[in-house]
């Protein structure tokens, strides 16, 4: 059964899933809000380009590995993103990020996951979005997090994943921020390392 995530929450991944796991998906869903035509007619919506980044850090809180559109695999083959979708159109996750728990490297300690409208509208142009983990190996829901917190901002720190006493554990962090592309974010994703 999935968990229904609230901003600061932290969650055991094993605890939820019903035993340990080895393969991850975050999936990113989004929808552009719709603007009413003349009368009611002709509405229409501007496509708005979310992009999820994953970033891996050390135990100095250093970064080691990143994840995005424009380097689609980490160096050691452990994280994964689907590519590029640049509308939010169709059903179901628009980007995935695929992580091999047990291939991320000893020395990584925390996986964070970020979303940045590369195309520069606000969340106050989206609606529906979201992210959700889900275990790879069986396509199960293991927890879920709203992101559809409308404002002026650009770019949203969704979760980290992180090593804690031999396990994987997530923090929703639904941190609100500002910026085409996951470097930008770097100064406030520091923040929840």
């Amino acid at each position: 059964m999935s968990v229904n995530l609230s901003k600061g929450q932290k969650i055991s991944l094993d605890k939820e899933a019903g035993g340990a796991l080895s393969h991850v998906t975050m999936g990113l869903g989004w929808d552009s809000v719709k603007s009413k035509g003349f009368l009611g007619f002709g509405s229409k919506s501007a496509d708005v380009d979310l992009d999820a980044s994953c970033l891996l850090f050390d135990e100095a809180n250093k970064p080691v590995d990143t994840v995005w559109f424009r380097q689609l695999k980490s160096r050691d083959g452990s994280v994964v993103h689907s590519g590029d979708n640049r509308t939010g159109a169709g059903d179901g996750d628009d980007e995935q990020i695929s992580v091999s728990l047990q291939q991320v490297p000893a020395n990584v300690k925390s996986i964070v996951f970020t979303v940045n409208s590369f195309t520069g509208q606000s969340f106050a142009q989206v609606q529906n979005a979201y992210c959700r983990l889900l275990n790879a190996n069986n396509g199960k829901e293991v927890a879920r997090f709203d992101l559809s917190v409308q404002g002026p901002h650009s770019a949203q720190i969704m979760a980290k994943l992180y090593r804690h006493n031999g396990e994987w554990k997530m923090h929703a962090i639904g941190e609100n921020g500002t910026g085409r592309t996951f470097d930008e974010l770097l100064p406030q994703v520091a923040q929840h390392l």
